[in-house]
């Protein structure tokens, strides 16, 4: 929003949410419809209205694609131009991204039903597409360049333009961002060329169309906050710098403010001056830039449907938001599976998705484009979660790697320590086996905490690796009347039933537990809230909220912050309590919601599936 909103500066549409395109809905119905009913008579269709619905949907395809790949490129760093923090309020800022495009489609609806002359037309004219290209390049830009300085006049800046340069930091979609009073001028200056190819009689329907998808590139282009453009078509031909901006000149019209006003011809910042000075610099820094090494990778993988479209290079207001089950998350599920699936067969390396920033310290997100359940699949030959020994199997591979392989059991388990309820003074494990659950019962008997367990195999298998003076505290017990039960995957609803009402549920595992105890209290996963230090983070992390990060991605991190020697891996331990009060020293918080509602069942049904 503006920083003092002027008149129309909402979207006639705002509260209708993602409802708004049943707008378009009736049009779209009738215009397909009237289409194939003239085919039936013999006789030629409206294209022009025909074909809006299918450039709506090429548009949305288009803009996301766009988004992808500009949150894929600025995260690996290579050709980035602002290197500063995007945060979470300009994703919402962002999110109705899409409000131009259902406004273009209604516009051309209207328009083609009450003016005669944009009826009936052919699907191309050469003649309308030079007319188009001159009317851009002279109306259009000359007095875009001059609203665009009349924006920022302190006047309408407060009340207009200011939404837009809210975002220091641009993506593509950031481009089209505007309140609508704006956007509406905006589209008034488009509609020259249109209106004037139609009133000569040279309008045609693909330069209809391909003059908003000319406009979207450029948009896209202009915003996408890494650089593209190859120099080499500036050394073939040196005029294209007054014809073709760049990602990086327009950048500039985002930190300076005061510079670099054309739309997308520079020409007229050249001839008025407003050209900013470092414009070319900057186009050949940025285009040199250099790939940045990260001091910290986190690992991950997809965990349950809709994960893929829901990390950042995916939907970018799905990612800003905790992935929860439902009806939508049905949806994304069905719309990522071929995705996924190619991602599978064809990426089986590792994509980067995000790049943070702590102080000095750059750290990276990897996704591997497979699923959990795809690790301990008989097919693949992996015999449960810990395939590599939690990493080790690198380490005897390569015993001079100087990169630290940290599987954050130490913190997670120092997270699920300080979620339990003060003042327990006994528990139930329940879960199968793993490094995980074997330091958790170590730090509870040194805790002098009673360990129940329910499971003989996984109780011998505890008993064995404590010492003498603490095997005490461990006893194998089928009672379910401890109020804390520390739980893994694969909680059953039929043994949720057996726990006494009040019960703490608290995991230990990456998966929250099912939620069929209303008369219970579901913790959460192991988790710590970020520092506001650590930047550029506008996307959850499966199902935590906003800023907050699971304990096992945090550990990586305060492993490098304190620059520890050794690994982290197979038997190694870095130590619960070192790891936790290394966490809290650089500012990380502990995470709990005490009646947090997480869809656990549906989250580990829908894991199992894939």
């Amino acid at each position: 929003m503006a920083s003092k909103p002027g008149p129309l500066t909402r979207w006639p549409w705002h509260d209708l949410g993602n409802y708004k395109y049943a707008l378009v809905a009736p049009w779209a119905a009738y215009s397909t419809y009237s289409f194939a009913a003239a085919k039936v008579r013999g006789e030629e269709g409206d294209l022009l209205s025909f074909f809006v619905l299918p450039t709506v949907l090429l548009r949305l395809l288009y803009t996301q694609l766009w988004i992808s790949i500009a949150r894929h490129q600025t995260a690996r760093s290579k050709h980035r131009i602002v290197s500063k923090s995007l945060d979470f309020d300009q994703v919402d800022r962002e999110r109705n991204w899409d409000d131009q495009i259902i406004l273009t489609a209604l516009l051309y609806y209207v328009f083609n039903s009450v003016m005669p002359m944009t009826q009936g037309l052919p699907w191309w004219n050469s003649g309308g597409l030079v007319l188009t290209v001159l009317l851009h390049l002279g109306p259009v830009e000359f007095l875009y360049y001059w609203i665009h300085r009349a924006l920022h006049h302190h006047y309408l800046y407060a009340r207009y333009h200011s939404h837009h340069h809210a975002s220091i930091v641009t993506e593509p979609i950031t481009s089209v961002i505007h309140p609508f009073a704006e956007e509406a001028v905006y589209f008034g200056l488009f509609a020259i060329p249109l209106l004037t190819m139609m009133a000569t009689g040279t309008g045609s329907v693909a330069v209809a169309n391909g003059y908003l998808v000319y406009i979207d590139f450029m948009n896209y282009l202009g915003h996408c906050n890494f650089e593209l453009v190859p120099k080499v078509l500036f050394d073939m031909f040196p005029p294209l710098k007054f014809l073709m901006y760049t990602p990086s000149f327009h950048s500039l019209h985002h930190t300076q403010f005061r510079t670099n006003y054309s739309l997308f011809v520079p020409f007229y910042d050249y001839l008025y001056g407003t050209m900013d000075k470092s414009s070319e610099d900057l186009y050949e820094r940025t285009l040199h830039r250099r790939e940045e090494a990260p001091d910290v990778v986190h690992l991950t993988h997809l965990t349950a449907p809709g994960s893929l479209l829901h990390t950042r290079l995916g939907f970018a207001s799905v990612a800003s938001a905790p992935l929860v089950s439902g009806s939508f998350t049905a949806a994304l599920a069905l719309a990522e599976r071929p995705l996924a699936v190619l991602a599978s067969v064809l990426g089986r390396t590792a994509f980067r998705s995000e790049a943070n920033r702590m102080g000095k310290l750059s750290s990276e997100t990897w996704v591997v484009p497979r699923y959990s359940s795809q690790y301990t699949s008989k097919k693949d030959g992996y015999a449960g979660y810990e395939m590599n020994r939690n990493g080790e199997l690198y380490v005897i591979r390569k015993p001079g790697l100087k990169t630290k392989i940290v599987d954050g059991t130490s913190l997670a388990v120092a997270a699920v320590l300080h979620t339990i309820p003060r003042g327990a003074k006994d528990v139930l494990l329940l879960g199968k086996e793993s490094k995980v659950v074997r330091v958790l019962a170590q730090a509870l008997c040194e805790r002098e905490i009673q360990v129940r367990v329910a499971d003989e195999h996984l109780h011998e298998t505890l008993k064995q690796q404590l010492s003498p003076e603490l095997q005490s505290h461990l006893a194998l017990s089928w009672s379910y009347s401890s109020k804390v039960w520390l739980v893994g995957d694969g909680l059953t609803a039929l043994e949720q039933e057996r726990a006494q009402p009040g019960v703490h549920f608290v995991p230990y595992s990456q998966f929250p537990p099912m939620n069929t105890r209303g008369d219970c209290v579901y913790h959460s996963t192991p988790a710590l809230v970020v520092p506001d230090s650590y930047e550029n983070l506008h996307a959850c992390e499966n199902w935590l909220p906003r800023r907050v990060m699971s304990a096992w991605r945090a550990a990586g991190i305060v492993h490098a912050l304190e620059k520890w020697a050794g690994h982290e891996c197979g038997d190694a331990v870095t130590g619960v309590d070192k790891a936790w009060r290394a966490a809290l020293a650089h500012g990380f918080r502990p995470y709990d919601v005490h009646g947090q509602h997480h869809d656990g069942a549906k989250l580990q049904a829908n894991a199992i599936a894939n």
